[in-house]
């Protein structure tokens, strides 16, 4: 299951046209995961838990099974599995999701029930074999991945190592100042110079002179055009052929045949005329002999129009050695030429079809070349002006955002800490625009602040995307936020800022938080705990919902190991009231 403990990490979306932004309308923003089933996976036998509006907290003792929780909802959401996924001794395992709305408009594009609520499951056979279904529907994981990008944001505790990505936080800060529009419009126009740059170099590829291709594509252009290929019947040629080649033999058989017939005294006309006499002699005398008379005439009858057929086709036969020249000549040219373009008539075609369009492109290569150099110059001065206009956004929302940050980045510890989004000039435009981003954060006074991958501290890193998160859920469109320990390598004096932060997310969304940490756990609205026993032999992890006693038990293993005391029994159940009095 270690592949399902990593969270995916997205970056926080822009409003989008079309389908996303018709899809997360106010009934989406509603949305939340009502529960989550977990049957058969790693150590999980069969786990169901139900999450509520606002701060969902889940803790547990390491190992106890948190990330198989965090893996399954992966696996919901589109993350690829394997067989390997399931429990020993199981034949199959499965996950199943219950969302209290489903985003409007998708389902229905996709073909998929609606009703109301979204009901999601996946499950894989120990065989290989994975199945999906959307509202008891068959779907594939493509579409489960699109839907999962619209419902959940998952954050891990190795997140922050996106923020030091400059593509990432380029998308921070068009996602914060709402820069969608003018963004795509200068995407599409750099996409679009790219395609026109790779077709300029395609034409440019070769730079040979082309003059003697050209000469040796109109002679082949030339030469099967003059064949008359395309009005050619193989079949009827070679049978003329064949009739003027032993047009000799078959007259001879024709006049040998016609005498067989009908013109000789031995002939079978005159043999059957006889037949015919002596049948109607026979029928004088016995009857049943008429029908032989008259079969006979009838044979007398086939036989002359047999004679005609042979005759009339005698007379059509040419003995004429001019046209078997002829034809020898034109059955010799369409052997060369289909021994010279494939083999066939139809291959021959092939070939004249695509020397006529190379010579084509070559011929019109230079007026190509000006037309593409002036669509790269036109492409060029779109990028410029687009790229000008999201300069002239960007310019005002990083200071906008570097405030908004800052001010966050108090709370959390850094009273007198900086944040600034610096922005240049790129040497060269870029798929993201004509600037270069970098984010820098000055933690102690008195020191200039520094390119984020220069910082050392994870525990600073992770108050800095915290402090980003809580900036950009006003911006973030998606209802269902999941943090996975976010809170790790922050120490329990910064425990309670980071839950305050995560409780101010979660009263525009849902928010589920894994944490090891009591400060964050206290302020939850609903507490889960997570644990492991052993059934029969065998591990299995439990989910179960925690409050009163319970939860203050649980928040005093966590302040002061398993090992409970009347001081850290009491220490948490102040923890919790104070909690109570600030929701």
């Amino acid at each position: 299951m270690a592949q399902g403990t990593h969270a995916r990490r997205h970056p926080p979306r822009p409003p989008r046209m079309g389908l996303l932004s018709f899809a997360l309308s106010f009934a989406m923003l509603r949305a939340m995961l009502q529960s989550l089933r977990i049957r058969n996976i790693a150590i999980v036998e069969d786990l169901a838990v139900e999450f509520g509006h606002g701060l969902n907290v889940v803790t547990g003792e390491t190992g106890a099974g948190k990330s198989v929780i965090m893996g399954a909802l992966n696996l919901i959401l589109g993350e690829r599995a394997d067989k390997s996924l399931i429990r020993a001794g199981a034949e199959q395992c499965a996950v199943e999701a219950v969302f209290s709305a489903a985003p409007r408009g998708v389902l229905e594009e996709l073909g998929l029930e609606n009703h109301g609520e979204l009901i999601i499951r996946r499950q894989f056979n120990a065989n290989g074999t994975s199945k999906v279904f959307i509202n008891d529907s068959p779907a594939t994981v493509q579409v489960l991945k699109r839907l999962g990008d619209l419902l959940v944001d998952m954050h891990g505790p190795h997140d922050h190592q996106s923020l030091l990505s400059r593509e990432f936080q380029m998308d921070l800060l068009d996602a914060f100042g709402g820069h969608d529009h003018t963004r795509r419009a200068y995407e599409n126009a750099y996409q679009h110079r790219q395609q026109l740059l790779r077709d300029r170099a395609a034409l440019a590829e070769d730079g040979r002179d082309p003059s003697q291709e050209i000469e040796f594509l109109r002679f082949q252009v030339r030469e099967i055009e003059e064949a008359k290929l395309s009005d050619l019947n193989e079949e009827e040629l070679a049978a003329e052929h064949t009739r003027v080649a032993n047009a000799q033999r078959i007259l001879e058989l024709a006049d040998a045949l016609h005498a067989a017939l009908t013109d000789s005294e031995t002939s079978a006309f005159n043999a059957l005329a006889a037949a015919q006499k002596q049948l109607g002699d026979l029928a004088g005398i016995v009857p049943e002999a008429k029908p032989w008379k008259q079969e006979a005439a009838a044979m007398a009858t086939q036989l002359q129009e047999l004679d005609r057929a042979i005759t009339d086709f005698a007379r059509r036969i040419d003995a004429d050695p001019a046209r078997l020249c002829e034809l020898d000549e034109r059955l010799m040219q369409i052997h060369r030429l289909k021994r010279k373009y494939g083999g066939s008539v139809a291959e021959a075609l092939a070939v004249l079809a695509r020397a006529r369009e190379r010579l084509e492109f070559l011929q019109t290569r230079g007026e190509r070349a000006a037309q593409l150099d002036a669509e790269i110059a036109k492409a060029a001065a779109q990028i410029e002006q687009h790229g000008r206009d999201l300069r002239k956004l960007r310019q005002s929302s990083a200071k906008k955002l570097a405030e908004a940050v800052t001010r966050q980045l108090r709370d959390l510890g850094f009273d007198h800490g900086r944040f600034e989004v610096a922005l240049a000039a790129a040497a060269e435009p870029t798929a993201s625009g004509l600037d270069e981003i970098e984010f820098a954060f000055a933690p102690n006074p008195g020191e200039p602040p520094r390119p984020l991958r220069q910082i050392a501290s994870s525990g600073e890193m992770s108050r800095v995307m915290l402090a980003v998160k809580v900036v950009l859920a006003a911006h973030d469109r998606i209802p269902v936020l999941v943090f996975d320990e976010i809170d790790a390598n922050v120490g329990g004096e910064m425990g309670k800022a980071v839950g305050e932060k995560l409780r101010l997310v979660a009263g525009a969304r849902q928010v589920i938080c894994i944490t090891h940490l009591p400060q964050v756990a206290a302020l939850g609205a609903r507490h889960y705990v997570v644990s492991k026993s052993v059934r029969n032999g065998r591990t299995t992890a439990g989910i179960v919902p925690v409050s009163g006693r319970e939860r203050a038990e649980e928040l005093a293993r966590m302040l002061g190991g398993r090992d409970l005391t009347s001081v850290t029994l009491k220490h948490a159940e102040e923890m919790l009231a104070r909690a109570a009095q600030r929701r």
